[in-house]
């Protein structure tokens, strides 16, 4: 299938000689500035490599580029209605829950906080991304990938990508192209969601914790936001913990305050805790139902975790669903214009009906199932022989997606040990939009748009995850006229 290609920032090729003078000083630049991660083959404790970079801002569409940024507000109010509908979360996850045991044990968690009374009265934050693909047979509009609601990952370390491909514009004598590249308070605009749920706490002693993985790979982008807050507001002591220190040193208060190696927490950050590997033992989920249990301010709290998931996200784009969570019929039709075709795979007559659609044309689809993280997605002709080897209640947990087709863009994308000089390719981009939500069942006090990040890959892969290793940070260069 031929994909259109978009008009490049630049003329390339770039020739040889530029490059070998070029790429050295960009990939200096990345290190220099932090846009830089821990090797997952050769790791150190001690040691970065850059993170993978495209050399030169990748074309977007202007137009969707701003739409995107327009519905973030939208879609954090949605995410918000439906985390607090117990009786949608329950009724749409009931399949799921009988044959993925991670969900399950997410929503084990969730039913007893429920429980307890909770999760109505407390204050959640959401710090949220929705990503996106533009779809060349729409007219290049924008169509969502999925909607990330806990560890929305690369806030920090996309800050830096505009101002470090303004550089190399720049030694490649093109300074004019960097009025076209949209400014990006990702990192700030993150942090003071946080900041603001740590005042909304009250206790000026309090400390914000952030949930760690056993070894962070991307130390970076996470610290970036440790450090910022600290250099923002220097009373803010922050605390990097996993899941099963919190099991050893946590406890609650006599009014559920959490309490973790003797401080009180204010704001709980996870950046794990989204896939099962989080979770080695039972003491790792008893330190989640400790958390969800306290007063401290969850990031995500339980219920907009399980909101997030694709099961929901299918849910979502069924005709009439938006509806029950959005009077507004302009701000419904805005966002069912960003669904593609989402299709449930229950054992009932609709999920049997996507599962024959799928096997008679399976490269019109993905297969997705409830996992973040990136890396576990079924693609096209691999599709038919995984659901054949499912039951009919297996495939409760997965959803089928149709597949988006994106205009393709030629650069260079820069990796620690790639060739010199690197090849220009064929490359497709991915838009990531944040948003900060703050509010408990009755009230929404803080809701804005947060930031961007632009994740590229090689037009010929599947999977695109940067911290699994097969995209690059990338920023985009808007296009005016591209349709």
């Amino acid at each position: 299938m031929s994909l259109p290609m978009l008009e490049s920032c630049i003329q390339y090729p770039i020739d040889d000689k530029t490059l070998l003078e070029v790429v050295p000083k960009a990939k200096d630049w990345a290190l220099m500035h932090g846009a830089a991660m821990r090797s997952k083959s050769n790791f150190s404790p001690d040691a970065l490599n850059f993170a993978p970079f495209i050399l030169t801002p990748s074309s977007f569409p202007r137009k969707e580029f701003e739409k995107a940024v327009d519905l973030q507000c939208i879609l954090n109010e949605l995410m918000h209605f439906v985390a607090h509908d117990d009786e949608f979360l329950t009724t749409t996850l009931a399949e799921t829950i009988k044959v993925d045991e991670f969900t399950r044990n997410l929503f084990n968690v969730y039913k007893k906080v429920l429980a307890n009374g909770i999760q109505q009265a407390t204050i959640s934050l959401g710090l949220f991304r929705s990503d996106y693909l533009a779809h060349c047979y729409e007219g290049n509009d924008i169509k969502q990938v999925e909607f990330n609601t806990i560890a929305s990952s690369f806030g920090g370390i996309s800050t830096h990508m505009t101002p470090l491909q303004s550089f190399v514009l720049q030694e490649l004598d093109h300074s004019d192209k960097i009025s076209k590249m949209p400014e990006n308070k990702a990192l700030s605009g993150l942090c003071g969601g946080m900041i603001k749920a740590w005042e909304l706490y009250g206790n000026p002693n309090a400390v914000i914790v952030f949930v760690i993985e056993d070894i962070s790979y991307n130390i970076c982008d996470q610290r970036f936001h440790e450090f910022y807050i600290r250099e923002t507001k220097p009373n803010i002591k922050v605390l990097r913990k996993t899941l099963t220190e919190i099991h050893e040193q946590g406890k609650l208060g006599k009014n559920n305050e959490l309490f973790i190696d003797g401080h009180e927490v204010s704001v709980v950050y996870f950046r794990a805790g989204y896939e099962p590997g989080h979770y080695h033992s039972q003491n790792e989920w008893d330190a989640r139902y400790l958390v969800e249990c306290s007063k401290a301010i969850k990031s995500p709290s339980i219920h907009y975790h399980l909101a997030g998931t694709k099961k929901v996200q299918q849910a979502l784009a069924t005709p009439g669903m938006l509806e029950r969570f959005i009077t507004d019929p302009e701000k419904v039709k805005a966002i069912g214009k960003i669904f593609t075709g989402l299709y449930s795979l229950d054992n009932n007559e609709s999920g049997n009906a996507s599962y024959e659609m799928a096997l008679k044309d399976p490269e019109r689809f993905v297969l997705k199932p409830q996992r973040e993280g990136g890396g576990n997605n079924v693609y096209g002709a691999d599709i038919p022989e995984a659901l054949k080897s499912m039951s009919a209640v297996e495939r409760s947990g997965w959803i089928l997606m149709e597949r988006i087709h994106p205009p393709i863009t030629k650069g260079y994308m820069i990796r620690a040990d790639g060739p010199m000089p690197p090849p220009l390719v064929d490359l497709v981009s991915e838009l990531g939009i944040f948003g900060v939500i703050i509010g408990d069942s009755k009230t929404i006090t803080t809701n804005y748009q947060a930031g961007h990040m632009l994740r590229t890959k090689l037009s010929t892969a599947n999977e695109g995850g940067v911290a699994a290793g097969l995209g690059a940070l990338d920023s985009p260069y808007l296009l005016d006229n591209c349709c």
